[in-house]
Formats: structure tokens, C-alpha cells, sequence
């Protein structure tokens, strides 16, 4: 058997490309959508992609099994569970409880494991030439290294009204079928340590059922559904706001993407031609670079693991954007993007000293000044951390206002008084800074220390 795991760090997110090397046939489990890796892994090792599955609907990244099944051939294996509302619509073989798909000399068995979705599935795989039992699950978003699928998506980010209990339920009854498997078999699941589709998710890769038994909080409620239920409830982070759109494109019809787009570096001309026709503008430099001169309206998202969450947040799927990057970055840029739908780039520009346009600067201020801010009446002090942070330990009279959430939020922030805002360790403080200065908030500082050097110097929190 050969078995590749393929780790999407930006996203947190784990797809697998899984062989029998004696017939020399493969199958792809949630295939991300810039699906090239998959084709040069099977070209690699003498394998062709014969089968294609997904787990479920996805909130958090736009899937490419379709892309993979148009270019190789394959069949695409979903699932027809869920009831209605919850069918893929298009073209796709159905997959329910107990059927098996074949890999060469591997099984496949198709488990529905509703919780985190109504219509999610696993599947357990047996290597036939090895042994006749179950060796390997691949759980996507139902069991997670110590964690669980949080089932508040749909309600949160989807809107569907009254879904979560309903599936927080579900998650209870398929955590206590689950527990009845061997307790050998490896646990694969689909993301690891970051992501949003749960809150307590380990950093280890795989695990094992009976190592997730004693470890993963979720099966230490046997008896009690109502005590799991509140648990898995309670304090799970914002659903980004993108979330509710690969929920959609995911589910139907839509255009196909095969290849990773290649964008043009704008010439000063051009670039001052869209910026006046007013096309946002998304600087990917680092925040310290931004804040010593930056284009007037531009959001400041830096190029690091987190790029395509705050993307997702901040940008709509109808408006193109500009996108300072350096050019040997852009690949890398476009293909986390595109992981989340977000394709619209109009082009780039490297260098915004060579624009021939005014730049402005970020006021940054330091712990002590900061501390002078503290208390005083004159000045409202905002965290945009995430809630739970928050309610977890903030500084006194600091007003709390989520980043992916300002732009919907700023009559929230004072024209009258001084602004101060501040997060953990200062990249989402970057992110805010730059929204508020985009919407014309000129009296406005950012503590980039935030919480942590807070914390370190002995700051109290409430």
C-alpha cells in the first residue's frame, strides 16, 4: 500500500493520496483545489487517480476533487447522506452507510458520521494483502486529534437556525459508535492544529481510536449527552466569514479551475488607473515594513500561514483587489487564495516606493506610552481578539470588537475620542489598524505588543 499525506498549512488542512502499487491504482481524499500535488505524486510512484472522495461539504476551503476528476478521469465518490438538503449538485457517484469502494486490493468502507454535518462520512480502509481487519480511518471533520467537529458551522456561518443542537446530538451518537472500533486502527483526520472547524485540535498529524479514547475530551461524556452537548458547544472560536461561501460553491455547480493562475505585475500606470477606480488593495508585506509606509486605503494581511483566513474575512467574492507581493511570492499567494475561491486578483506590484504616490505611515507605540493610555477616559482602548480570548483574560475597560468583524462594527469606534487597538502578539492589530485607517479613522494607534508583551511585563487582566 502507499499512503501520502498532503498538510495545507495555511488552512490546516489534511488530504491523503492513498495506492495498491500492485494494480497501480490510487484514490484522493479531500483534494485540495490547486490539485497539481496529487498528479505529480501519482506520476511519481507509477500510480494513476482511479477514485476520488470527500468527507463532506466543506465551510473552510474550496475543494478540487471536481478539478482532479475532470483532468484524470476518475470516479468522484460523495456522499447521499444527510436527507435533502444536504445533496452535492452535481454529477458524482453516491456514497451511503456500509457501501465499500474499491481500490485495486484496498476497501474502502463508507461510515456516516454526522455531527460536524449531516451528511458527513469516514472512511475505513483495509489493506487486503496485509490483513483482513481495518487498519486506517479517515475521519475529516468528525474526530480530530483530542478534538471533535464543532456542529455551530451551519448555524453560525451557513445560517441554517436550530441546526447545532440537532447536530451537537448527532456528534454524541456517532463519537459512541466510533469508540467501538478497534482500538488499533490509525485516525487521519482532515486538519490539524489552527483550524476553525474546532477548538482544541492537536498538532500530532494521526492518532488512534484507542489513543483518542483516553485522550480526546469528547469520550469522556459516556453517559451523558447533555454534559458533551454544553462542552462541545461553548467557546468555539468565529466562524470565518468566508465559511458560508464554500459551503455554497462546494455543494453546486460551478466553474472548474485546472491550472494555478499566473498574474501580471502592474506598472505604475496601470496600478494608479485601478486605484482610482478604487480597487482594494491588499498589502501581504510584513506589518513592520507596512507601518513605515503604506498606500493610503490599503488593508495590511501579511503573507504568512494565516494569509487566506483574513483574505476570507475581509474581501468579498465579487470585488477584485490589487495585491502587494513580492513577484517570487505570487505562486504561493495565488495558491493559498485559491484555496478559499478568492481569484479575483487584478494583479500585483512589488515595490510601493516606486509608485510615485504619497504613502502614509502607521503610529505604532510602545509599551510605555500604551500604559499611559490605560485608564483614561479620553481614550478607547479596542481588543480584536477573538471572544473567547477575551472573556478568558483582557486589560480593564478595553471594549472588545473581533477583527473579522470591524468592518461590519465601525460605529462602534469613536470619532471623538483616541483609539487604541491591540491583540495578542500584533498581526491582527496590523489587520485592524489598516481597516481603520482606510475608513478614514485618522486618530488611531496601535499597540503592536498587545496581549503578550502585556502579560510579560507584569499587566493585569480582568
Amino acid at each position: 500500500m502507499f499512503f501520502q499525506h498532503v498538510y495545507d498549512k495555511s488552512l490546516a488542512q489534511s488530504s491523503y493520496l492513498i495506492g495498491c502499487q500492485l494494480k497501480g491504482e490510487a484514490i484522493v481524499i479531500d483534494a485540495q483545489r490547486d490539485m497539481d500535488i496529487y498528479l505529480k505524486i501519482a506520476a511519481q510512484n507509477n500510480l494513476k487517480i482511479t477514485h476520488i472522495v470527500e468527507t463532506h461539504i466543506h465551510a473552510d476551503f474550496l475543494a478540487g476533487s471536481r478539478e482532479l476528476a475532470f483532468v484524470t478521469g476518475a470516479k468522484l465518490y460523495l456522499s447521499d447522506e444527510g436527507g435533502a438538503d444536504w445533496q452535492y449538485q452535481f454529477d458524482h457517484v453516491g456514497a451511503k452507510h456500509g457501501d465499500v469502494i474499491k481500490v485495486g486490493n484496498l476497501t474502502f468502507e463508507v461510515l456516516h458520521t454526522p455531527g460536524h454535518t449531516p451528511e458527513s462520512i469516514s472512511f475505513l480502509l483495509t489493506d487486503h494483502p496485509a490483513t483482513s481487519e481495518p487498519v486506517m480511518i479517515f475521519t475529516g471533520d468528525f474526530v480530530f486529534v483530542g478534538d471533535v467537529g464543532r456542529p455551530d458551522l451551519l448555524e453560525k456561518a451557513a445560517g441554517v437556525l436550530g441546526s447545532q443542537e440537532k447536530g451537537a446530538k448527532q456528534m454524541y451518537q456517532s463519537v459512541q459508535r466510533f469508540a467501538e472500533l478497534a482500538p488499533f486502527i490509525q485516525v487521519w483526520p482532515g486538519h490539524g492544529a489552527g483550524s476553525a472547524c474546532g477548538k482544541a485540535l492537536g498538532a500530532v498529524p494521526s492518532s488512534t481510536v484507542g489513543y483518542e479514547k483516553i485522550r480526546n475530551w469528547a469520550f469522556q461524556y459516556e453517559n451523558d449527552e447533555k454534559g458533551f452537548v454544553d462542552y462541545l458547544l461553548t467557546g468555539q472560536p468565529e466562524p470565518p466569514k468566508y465559511f458560508a461561501m464554500m459551503k455554497h460553491l462546494n455543494k453546486v455547480d460551478r466553474p472548474l479551475l485546472v491550472e494555478v493562475p499566473q498574474h501580471v505585475k502592474l506598472s505604475a500606470e496601470v496600478f494608479k488607473r485601478a486605484y482610482k477606480d478604487c480597487i482594494k488593495v491588499i498589502d501581504t508585506r510584513n506589518k513592520a515594513d507596512f507601518a513605515k509606509g503604506f498606500i493610503a486605503g490599503s488593508i495590511n494581511i501579511q503573507h504568512n500561514n494565516s494569509l487566506s483566513t483574513w483574505a476570507g474575512w475581509v474581501l468579498n467574492y465579487q470585488e477584485q483587489f490589487i495585491l502587494i507581493a513580492d513577484a517570487e511570492q505570487m505562486e504561493e499567494i495565488t495558491r493559498k487564495l485559491m484555496r478559499i475561491g478568492l481569484d479575483n486578483i487584478y494583479g500585483f506590484v512589488s515595490n510601493v516606493h516606486d509608485l510615485d504616490i504619497e504613502l502614509q505611515t502607521a503610529d505604532v507605540i510602545d509599551l510605555d506610552t500604551f500604559k499611559t493610555y490605560v485608564g483614561s477616559e479620553d481614550v478607547q482602548i479596542v481588543d480584536v481578539r477573538g471572544l473567547t480570548e477575551y472573556n478568558d483574560g483582557h486589560i480593564e475597560g478595553a471594549e472588545h470588537i473581533f477583527v473579522g468583524t470591524l468592518q461590519d462594527n465601525l460605529d462602534k469606534i469613536s470619532k471623538d475620542k483616541q483609539v487604541v487597538i491591540h491583540c495578542q502578539s500584533g498581526d491582527r492589530a496590523a489587520i485592524a489598524y489598516s481597516i481603520l485607517r482606510k475608513h478614514h479613522f485618522n486618530q488611531v494607534k496601535n499597540y503592536s505588543g498587545g496581549m503578550k508583551e502585556w502579560l510579560a511585563n507584569g499587566g493585569k487582566t480582568v
